[in-house]
C-alpha cells in the first residue's frame, strides 16, 4: 500500500466514523417512533413586519421570512426565539434591493406577497404553503416543523406525479427522480456506488420550487409522503426558489449561491495526473520526468491540456519552474496538489501551476473547510497570474460550483464503475454542480476494454481526467498499443474538435446555471419515461448529443431511449423518430452508441490536437442536422480562452439559424458580435449538412458555389460543395473560403 493510500484509507475511515456518528442510520428521522423529545411549532402568539422581513411567534419559538426577489425568500425557524446563522455569508451572495412587498390578514392565515409568490402562514398551528401568483400550488406543509436536541424536519405533502432531482453528487443515481427513496447529504468520504461525495443541500421539485438548506450540517432527505427533509441541527434555515420549471429552480438556487465559474479551454480539454517523486509503485522518478509522459502523448498524437505533476502524500517535487516551462513548451498547463495547504500557492502560480487539485487531507472535514479551499485556491490562481482560477475537489459544498471541478474520487476501474457512474453526474447538474467527472478506469484496477469503454463516454463530459501511479501498470491513454490506442485516439480527437460546442454550453452555465451534461428529464420534463430508469445509463451533452455508454463487455447495447423528437446516429447516419426505445444496437468496441437531435447546429474545431493548434486562418466548422421543418439556431461564444477579460466584456457571440424549406435548407451566419484579444477578423467556413439528399446547386449570398466531383477534390480546394451519398445516409459538405467575421452571410442549398 502507498504512503498516498494509507494516509487516505486513515483519513477517510476517521471521517467516515465522524459522519455515521453525526448522521445515523439512513432514514432514523423517517423511521418507527417519534424522536425522543420532538417538538413541533405551535399556534401563532405574534406577528410583525419590517418592510420585506416577516416575524411569526408560536410560543417561544419564532419564525422569520424574508423576501430576497419577487421568486426567492427564507424561512428559518429558532426553537428558542434566537436566531443563529453558521453559515453567514460564506455560500449566500448579495442579491440586490429587496422586492416589493405585501401582506394582509385572513381569518385562518397571514399571507405574505410579493409581485411572483404568495407564502401562507397558518395560524393554529403554524404551517406554511407556498403559492405562485397565478394561484398554483407549489407546496404545503403537511405538519408544523418539527425539532428536537439534534435535528430539525419539514414535512411537505407530496403530490401524485411530482418528482424530485439534486442532492448534489449522489453515486449511481440523481439523472432519474428520487421519489419513493431517501438520500442523505454530508461528507462520507464513500467513493462508490451509494455514496454521495459533493453533495449538496438542495433539492428541486418538478412542482416548479427548489429549496436550499443553509447549513453546514449533514441531512436526509426522504421524498416519501409526505417528504421529509432532516438537517442535524436544532435550528432551520432555507431558501425557496420558485418557478414553473426545474431550470427556473437551478437557476434561483445558483443566482444564490453563484453562478458555475467560467473554465478556461485547458480545462475542458483531458488531463493527466501522477506522483513523479519518490513513486514507490513505480520506482524513483523525478518531477521532471513528467515531460516525458507529455511526450508521449504528443507522440501519440493525443490532446493533453494539463497534468498534475506532484502528490502531497510525501511526493513532493522539485524544479518546478522547469516542469512548468517544459509543459507550456509542450502547449500544456501544470497542476499539483494541494495537501500541504495554500501557503505556497503564490509561488507555485509564479512557476506556472494553473490547476489546483484539493485532495483529502486538505478538504479534510469537508462543509466549511473544504468550501474555503476551493475558494482560496481559485483565488490564489487568480491573485498571482492572469489565468482564471481551476480547481478540483473531492469533497466540497453548496458555493463550491462557482471555484471548482467536483470530482468523486477513488476507484476502481471495472464494467461495474463504468455502470453507475452514468447516472452521477448528469444528476449532479440538477443542483448547479456544472463540472462533475471521474477518473478515466478509475485510479486502482482497470483494463484495455474498460479504459476504451470510460474514456468513450467521458469524453462528453466536460472536465476529464486519467490518473496514474497507484494500478498495476501505467494507465495513459497510449499505454494499452492497439486498437485501444487508436481508438482513445479517435475519442481524445473527437472531445478536442467539439471544444467550441462545450465552451457555449459552459458561458450558458455561467449565465443560467445550467451545466453542459444534462439528464434527459431536465430537457423533456413532461416524458414520463425521462424521470424512470428507462434513462438511467444514458444523458445529453448540451441539447443535442445524446450519448448512452456501454457498461457492459458486450458488443450490443439495449434499452437506449430516445425522447420526443428525430435523432441521428451520429456514425451511420439512420434516424430515429422519438419517443422509442433502441434494442440490439450495434457497438463493437470503437463504437460509442451516440446520437444527434435533429435541429443541431454544432459548432467545431477540425483536426487539431490542441486548441493552441489554431491560427488566426483555422477554420470554423458547423455540423448541421437540419430539422424536417422549420427552424433552429445556436449560439456560438468565444474569448481568449485563459484570461478572465471576458468577465468586462471581452468576448464575441456569432448565430447560426437553420430553416429547412420545401426546396432545400437555409443556413444564415450571423455576424460575430463582440472582440476579445486574438478573435480572428475572418476565417473560412465549412459546413457538413445532414440532408440525405443531394441538392441541385449551393449558393453564397447570391453566387453559386462550384460543384466538385469527389472527397479529394473537395478537399483541395477552398471554395465550393460536395454531396457524399455514402456518407452517414447523404452528406452535403461546403466550403466558402475565407470570410469577414463581422459581416453576416447565408448559404442556401437548393433541392
Amino acid at each position: 500500500m502507498t504512503t498516498r493510500t494509507r494516509l487516505r484509507a486513515a483519513v477517510a475511515s476517521a471521517l467516515l466514523g465522524l459522519a455515521a456518528a453525526m448522521a445515523g442510520p439512513v432514514g432514523a428521522a423517517h423511521a418507527g417512533p417519534p424522536v425522543s423529545g420532538e417538538q413541533t411549532v405551535g399556534d401563532v402568539t405574534g406577528f410583525s413586519t419590517a418592510g420585506p422581513v416577516f416575524r411569526l411567534r408560536a410560543g417561544k419559538a419564532e419564525a422569520r421570512v424574508s423576501f430576497v426577489s419577487a421568486d426567492t425568500f427564507r424561512l428559518e425557524l429558532a426553537p428558542d426565539g434566537e436566531f443563529t446563522d453558521p453559515v453567514g455569508k460564506d455560500v449566500a451572495l448579495p442579491q440586490g434591493p429587496p422586492p416589493r412587498t405585501r401582506w394582509r390578514e385572513k381569518a385562518d392565515r397571514y399571507e405574505l406577497s410579493t409581485p411572483a409568490v404568495t407564502l401562507r402562514a397558518y395560524k393554529s398551528p403554524l404551517r406554511f404553503a407556498l403559492y405562485r401568483a397565478d394561484g398554483h400550488l407549489l407546496w404545503a406543509e403537511s405538519k408544523g416543523l418539527t425539532w428536537n436536541a439534534e435535528q430539525t424536519t419539514q414535512s411537505l405533502a407530496r403530490g401524485a406525479r411530482e418528482q424530485f432531482y439534486g442532492a448534489g453528487m449522489q453515486n449511481g443515481r440523481g439523472n432519474t427522480s428520487h421519489r419513493d427513496k431517501t438520500v442523505e447529504v454530508g461528507v462520507d468520504y464513500h467513493w462508490d456506488d451509494g455514496g454521495h461525495p459533493n453533495s449538496v443541500p438542495f433539492y428541486l421539485s418538478s412542482a416548479g420550487y427548489g429549496v436550499y438548506r443553509n447549513t453546514y450540517a449533514p441531512g436526509t432527505y426522504a421524498f416519501t409522503d409526505p417528504v421529509t427533509t432532516t438537517e442535524k441541527e436544532r435550528r432551520f434555515d432555507a431558501y425557496y426558489f420558485a418557478g414553473r420549471t426545474a431550470k427556473d429552480a437551478i437557476g434561483g438556487y445558483t443566482r444564490l449561491t453563484g453562478k458555475p465559474f467560467m473554465p478556461p479551454l485547458y480545462g475542458l480539454e483531458i488531463g493527466d495526473s501522477d506522483c513523479y517523486l519518490h513513486n514507490k509503485n513505480r520506482g524513483e522518478r523525478h518531477t521532471l520526468d513528467a515531460l516525458k509522459v507529455a511526450d508521449g502523448y504528443t507522440a501519440n498524437d493525443m490532446p493533453l491540456g494539463w497534468m498534475l505533476v506532484n502528490d502531497g502524500y510525501g511526493c513532493g517535487y522539485e524544479n518546478l519552474a522547469d516542469a512548468g516551462k517544459g509543459l507550456a513548451d509542450r502547449k500544456m498547463k501544470m497542476g499539483l496538489w494541494t495537501e500541504d495547504g495554500l501557503a505556497k500557492l503564490a509561488d507555485q502560480v509564479k512557476s506556472g501551476q494553473r490547476v489546483a487539485k484539493l485532495d483529502v487531507a486538505w478538504v479534510g472535514d469537508g462543509y466549511k473547510f473544504a468550501l474555503d479551499g476551493c475558494k482560496d485556491a481559485y483565488k490564489g490562481i487568480e491573485d498571482n497570474s492572469d489565468a482564471r482560477g481551476f480547481t478540483w475537489a473531492p469533497e466540497s459544498w453548496s458555493g463550491a460550483q462557482r471555484c471548482g471541478v467536483q470530482w468523486s474520487g477513488d476507484q476502481k476501474g471495472s464494467w461495474e464503475y463504468i455502470r453507475w457512474q452514468i447516472p452521477t453526474y448528469a444528476g449532479a447538474t440538477m443542483s448547479g454542480l456544472a463540472y462533475t467527472t471521474g477518473d478515466v478506469d478509475g485510479i486502482f484496477g482497470g483494463s484495455p476494454k474498460t479504459y476504451v469503454r470510460d474514456l468513450q463516454w467521458k469524453a462528453f463530459l466536460p472536465a476529464v481526467m486519467t490518473m496514474d501511479g497507484w494500478a498495476p501498470s501505467d494507465k495513459q491513454p497510449y499505454r494499452y498499443g492497439d486498437p485501444y490506442t487508436s481508438i482513445n485516439r479517435k475519442y481524445l480527437k473527437l472531445k478536442e474538435s467539439l471544444l467550441p460546442y462545450m465552451y457555449s454550453y459552459a458561458a450558458e452555465a455561467t449565465r443560467t446555471g445550467i451545466g453542459p451534461v444534462r439528464p434527459l428529464a431536465l430537457e423533456y420534463p413532461d416524458d414520463p419515461k425521462a424521470a424512470s430508469d428507462a434513462a438511467k445509463y444514458e444523458f445529453l451533452s448540451g441539447e443535442y448529443f445524446l450519448v448512452a455508454p456501454v457498461y457492459e463487455d458486450k458488443e450490443v447495447r439495449n434499452g437506449i431511449y430516445l425522447p420526443k423528437g428525430t435523432w441521428t446516429d451520429y456514425w451511420t447516419g439512420r434516424t430515429y423518430q422519438g419517443p422509442t426505445t433502441v434494442d440490439g444496437y450495434r457497438a463493437p468496441l470503437d463504437t460509442l452508441p451516440l446520437f444527434v437531435k435533429a435541429g443541431a447546429n454544432v459548432p467545431m474545431w477540425p483536426g487539431i490536437r490542441s486548441y493552441q493548434d489554431r491560427t488566426a486562418d483555422s477554420p470554423l466548422a458547423w455540423d448541421v442536422y437540419p430539422r424536417t421543418q422549420g427552424s433552429s439556431a445556436f449560439t456560438l461564444y468565444e474569448d481568449d480562452g485563459v484570461t478572465r477579460a471576458h468577465r468586462t466584456g471581452a468576448y464575441a457571440q456569432q448565430k447560426l439559424t437553420t430553416r429547412t424549406r420545401p426546396n432545400g435548407v437555409t443556413l444564415r451566419l450571423g455576424a460575430s458580435e463582440g472582440d476579445f484579444k486574438g478573435k480572428q477578423t475572418a476565417r473560412p467556413y465549412r459546413f457538413t449538412v445532414h440532408t440525405g439528399a443531394g441538392p441541385r446547386t449551393a449558393t453564397l449570398e447570391d453566387t453559386e458555389l462550384p460543384r466538385l466531383t469527389s472527397r479529394a477534390a473537395f478537399e483541395k480546394a477552398d471554395r465550393g460543395w460536395w454531396y457524399d451519398a455514402s456518407d452517414r445516409g447523404g452528406v452535403v459538405q461546403v466550403k466558402t473560403g475565407s470570410r469577414a467575421t463581422d459581416r453576416a452571410f447565408t448559404l442556401r442549398l437548393v433541392g
